[in-house]
């Protein structure tokens, strides 16, 4: 199963046939135009497909483009518009997907990374259950920007995930530390002297234990579409 997660910062329409040629199994998009716009996208390459969001110009498309069959869960919480559980299912397994773009303008003092942390507290009950878990997206986080004052930082969401046995995939294949990673998956401003890592894969050990490679996009191939680099993530 291969899965890639990113930020194609909009115009998704005008984009996706790059992101076609790595072959995922499951796409999450942020910053995904809504579906109405994709409609040659989703009719010739999707089987499955999902899209959130406030702005129909900046939502979070989740795509099948394999085998797997997408359900909302009931227990979806809307006040966190961009953050949405997902079970996945084919004939062989089944799983749990949150698809993550932490932004939120309207928390205007928990817009990013605590847009995470309240949903997975919010969202305890599923992550506890037997079913395997991966959370990926865009968390607009990184460690170095923890404020310790506040609790829900970065280093607060990858402790409690970790309670589970959720662990980032990039970090456990690497061996890298939080806060020092080497490849970064977002340029500001587009400028390479402004890397940042702030894209993530956290997954449950059961798949981490499945982990057959970890890739993050090259900045010379994809700075020309995007701010962010696809991550993408294979499992046996």
């Amino acid at each position: 199963m291969k899965l890639i997660t990113w930020n194609c910062q909009g115009r998704f329409r005008n984009k996706f046939n790059s992101i076609l040629t790595q072959l995922p199994d499951i796409l999450v998009v942020q910053e995904c135009e809504h579906l109405d716009k994709l409609l040659s996208f989703t009719n010739d390459n999707a089987k499955d497909f999902l899209w959130f969001g406030h702005n129909k110009n900046k939502g979070v498309g989740v795509f099948s483009l394999g085998n797997y069959q997408f359900k909302l869960l009931k227990e979806y919480n809307p006040d966190f518009k961009t953050i949405v559980p997902i079970l996945v299912s084919d004939k062989q397994t089944d799983f749990m997907l949150y698809a993550i773009c932490a932004n939120n303008p309207s928390d205007k003092n928990n817009q990013y990374i605590e847009q995470v942390w309240k949903a997975i507290n919010y969202y305890d009950e599923l992550l506890q259950n037997n079913i395997p878990s991966i959370l990926i997206g865009d968390f607009n986080s990184n460690k170095i920007w923890d404020r310790k004052s506040r609790i829900g930082n970065h280093s607060d969401v990858v402790s409690f995930l970790e309670k589970k046995e959720i662990q980032s995939s990039y970090h456990h294949h690497f061996t890298e530390e939080q806060g020092k990673e080497s490849q970064p998956t977002f340029y500001l401003y587009r400028h390479q002297n402004k890397p940042y890592h702030i894209d993530y894969c956290f997954a449950s050990k059961e798949f981490i234990n499945k982990i057959e490679s970890v890739s993050v996009g090259k900045y010379e191939e994809w700075i020309s579409l995007s701010d962010h680099m696809p991550i993408t993530i294979v499992f046996k």
